[in-house]
């Protein structure tokens, strides 16, 4: 994972103030093509894939993760993605 990301991650789960279960970090290139995604910011260790079904948690897992400088924020029914690596911005749903 790089360290600047990992780094990140860590304070929004400090801002959050509750523990963030990973359920996808790094992958290799042939997991992240199993999982049927051509480009990913996991592939080079700045993603990861957070669980979370609660709304009220979620809401606060993302402005955590904003307050800590993720730029790209997916927004799943059980998971939210972050990553930092990224030119401008970027929150999108699966």
């Amino acid at each position: 994972m790089a360290t600047d990301f990992v780094e990140k991650l860590n304070m929004a789960r400090w801002l959050a103030g509750f523990p963030f279960v990973v359920n996808s970090g790094y992958r290799c290139g042939n997991h992240n093509t199993a999982v049927g995604s051509t480009t990913s910011n996991h592939v080079v260790g700045a993603a990861a894939d957070i669980r979370c079904g609660e709304s009220g948690k979620r809401y606060e897992m993302i402005k955590a993760m904003i307050g800590a400088g993720m730029l790209g924020i997916g927004i799943g029914t059980v998971y939210v993605h972050c990553d930092d690596n990224r030119q401008t911005p970027r929150i999108w749903t699966y």
